[in-house]
């Protein structure tokens, strides 16, 4: 190797070893701006955080003295009450139908018969089509009670649903 070889070896090994130590990104942000150097940049501020305002507790309220959850629901089916109606009309629609069997004594007697069953057919007839259905809604209050209400139609509630009494009478919550 000659001297000149010599002296071209040092520098490319010099230049590989130290420049990249030296060199600074040369990459600009956009087109038109030059880097800043550390001199340049500006400090960073410290970033002030608005101070918390805390709430104040909200007090508990006391508990709702007409709020309450309907804990069930059960229909209660009254019989209607007979009248004479029923009674005479199926003792007539009986007799009728007994007097068609036999014949002399026999004949009373069926006729006797059939009025008798006509009459009580006829009574639980008159009961069962005047059968009255009535609900009763119990609710257990939010202090622990339990109250219940009778409707005479279907109340609307399920159970489960949360209620308040206004005026004597259930309403949503």
């Amino acid at each position: 190797m000659n001297h000149y070889q010599h002296a071209m070896f040092a520098a490319t090994l010099i230049a590989a070893c130290l420049l990249p130590a030296m060199a600074q990104d040369y990459r600009y942000p956009s087109g038109d701006t030059a880097p800043q150097t550390a001199q340049q940049q500006a400090p960073v501020q410290p970033q002030v955080q608005a101070p918390v305002q805390v709430q104040p507790p909200v007090a508990a309220q006391p508990p709702c003295s007409n709020c309450g959850t309907v804990d069930s629901i059960r229909t209660i089916e009254k019989a209607g009450e007979g009248s004479a109606v029923g009674m005479i009309a199926g003792g007539v629609l009986g007799g009728l139908l007994g007097h068609q069997i036999g014949r002399g004594s026999g004949n009373t007697a069926a006729t006797i018969i059939g009025a008798a069953g006509g009459a009580y057919a006829g009574n639980q007839v008159e009961k069962n089509v005047k059968k009255v259905l009535h609900y009763d809604v119990s609710v257990r209050m939010d202090d622990g009670s339990l109250r219940t209400v009778n409707y005479d139609v279907e109340p609307g509630f399920r159970t489960g649903d949360k209620v308040r009494f206004i005026d004597g009478r259930l309403t949503r919550n």
